[in-house]
């Protein structure tokens, strides 16, 4: 056992980690850095960093030095288990002053001859990130001081592990919007179309979403939707709520057929999640639009006289809630040539301190049966979206003014 650290050697120790030019470098080479001083400030073998994946609640080897073996094996151990899964449930620092097969899961180490370990859990305020551990080839008892420091270290490492889980996230969750979100909307004979999509978060997707397509029977889709939450756990939802009911569309003549379906397929696959969803099916010949809401907002429906209004569409409950009292129900409206159907979600009428109804005021004010793009751009600019506190979706569609135009 070492003795107690001088305050000259503390001092060193404390700026070998809090070095301002540790900032500077990116995620991959701040773990690689910290782990190398690490080792050299507690004359250690090893060191190890292990970041924790929250869905399959596994510690995944991220990081290592003397333990690159355990980054080619692709090591996982799961919460709770051996030496890592102890630290990570407990939350306590760890340590091992003889390492075995009973104490240690990890093969790596134990052909290693890894004989001391100490582990500390890398937190995010009350939120669990991953473990760090050192070990060495000798027997070692780590002192009160050894265990501040690694505490320290993995203080340091949260904040890289917070900023690569951010990005990892940001990456896939942007990812899936490109594949969800349509890039560009089809063209359609009949009508033209418009779209934005703007997160109300960091992560640049959320469960809002909008879709079009063309069903074999000549009719055309069109659905806005919203999924409770934010990032990319709504987005994955909001993936799956799109496919299915397009599967759906496929299969029913009737909007309120194919949300009752929806309905069914949330409750029982996506258990918890709130859902809303507006599908519309606009005639072959563009003249009609049939619509069920399943507690999503009304649209609104501007006509070239220049007057418009929500379509009084009955609101049924959203999806995900079980059997509903009734039957879901839809809803005929005359397309006029010339006329243009709005969706929306209710980021874009809703406001703190406000009640939602004179957001929706304003946006039946602003919608007008013109250019697609036009009325969009309008629309956006003047709900003041620059800083959402919700995700906004909203879709146009216009009939065009002549059969042939």
């Amino acid at each position: 056992m070492r003795g107690r650290l001088n305050d000259d050697e503390r001092l060193r120790r404390l700026e070998a980690v809090t070095d301002a030019a540790l900032s500077r470098l990116d995620v991959s080479d701040l773990l690689d850095e910290l782990l190398d001083r690490v080792r050299d400030l507690l004359d250690v073998d090893t060191a190890a960093i292990l970041l924790l994946d929250q869905h399959a609640q596994q510690l995944v080897a991220t990081a290592a030095k003397g333990l690159e073996a355990e980054l080619r094996a692709g090591f996982r151990v799961a919460v709770g288990r051996g030496f890592a899964g102890r630290v990570a449930a407990t939350r306590q620092p760890v340590y091992l002053a003889e390492v075995t097969p009973h104490n240690v899961v990890n093969p790596v180490l134990l052909e290693m001859g890894i004989r001391s370990l100490l582990g500390v859990p890398i937190m995010a305020g009350t939120d669990l990130l991953g473990v760090l551990h050192v070990g060495t080839l000798t027997p070692r008892r780590f002192g009160a001081d050894d265990v501040r420091l690694l505490e320290l270290v993995a203080d340091r490492a949260a904040i890289a592990g917070r900023i690569r889980s951010d990005k990892l996230e940001q990456a896939a969750a942007l990812a899936l919007q490109r594949s969800l979100l349509p890039a560009r909307l089809p063209e359609i004979a009949g009508v033209e179309m418009a779209a934005r999509y703007v997160p109300g978060h960091a992560f640049g997707v959320g469960g809002d979403w909008y879709d079009v397509f063309q069903l074999p029977s000549g009719w055309l889709g069109v659905v806005i939707g919203d999924v409770s939450g934010h990032g990319l756990a709504s987005a994955v939802v909001m993936g799956r709520v799109r496919s299915a009911l397009r599967a759906y569309a496929l299969i029913c003549d009737d909007p309120a057929e194919a949300l009752t379906l929806l309905n069914r397929k949330v409750q029982h696959f996506e258990a918890g999640s709130l859902t809303t969803a507006l599908y519309a099916m606009i005639s072959p010949e563009r003249d009609r639009i049939v619509l069920s809401s399943a507690g999503h907002l009304r649209p609104v429906l501007a006509r070239p006289d220049g007057s418009a209004d929500l379509v009084d569409v009955p609101i049924d409950p959203p999806l995900g809630l079980g059997r509903t009292p009734r039957p879901r129900r839809s809803h005929a409206v005359a397309f006029p040539p010339g006329a243009l159907f709005f969706c929306y979600t209710d980021g874009l009428v809703e406001r703190r301190k406000q009640v939602i109804d004179l957001g929706i005021e304003r946006l039946t004010q602003l919608v007008r049966a013109d250019d697609v793009e036009t009325v969009c751009g309008t629309v956006m600019a003047e709900a003041d979206t620059e800083r959402p506190t919700d995700d906004v979706a909203v879709l146009a569609v216009r009939r065009r003014p002549t059969e042939h135009g």
